[in-house]
């Protein structure tokens, strides 16, 4: 990975509202519904605060029906750990 898609990575984790997502979503997989109620805040909101998640490839997505379902992507996972170590040795 280069600078730039590591910069997305550190942006997608750079908000209290995303590191709460993260959060919740190791738990489990999450509705949409479910993380508005767990997080007051606005459906437009949390699509932009997914978008940022799922750009980073930290959070993976599926839809169903009219709702989006959000988990923790593992091999995001994996490559945020990788990259972390190659920063902080």
């Amino acid at each position: 990975m280069g600078y730039r898609e590591d910069a997305k990575i550190f942006k997608a984790l750079a908000d209290e509202n995303r590191l709460r997502i993260l959060s919740l979503l190791q738990e489990g997989e999450r509705c949409a519904c479910v993380l508005l109620e767990e997080l007051n805040i606005t459906q437009s909101t949390l699509s932009h605060h997914m978008k940022l998640l799922c750009d980073s490839s930290l959070v993976d997505y599926r839809k169903d029906g009219k709702w989006m379902h959000y988990s923790i992507s593992k091999e995001g996972s994996e490559r945020v750990k990788n990259m972390l170590s190659n920063y902080i040795r």
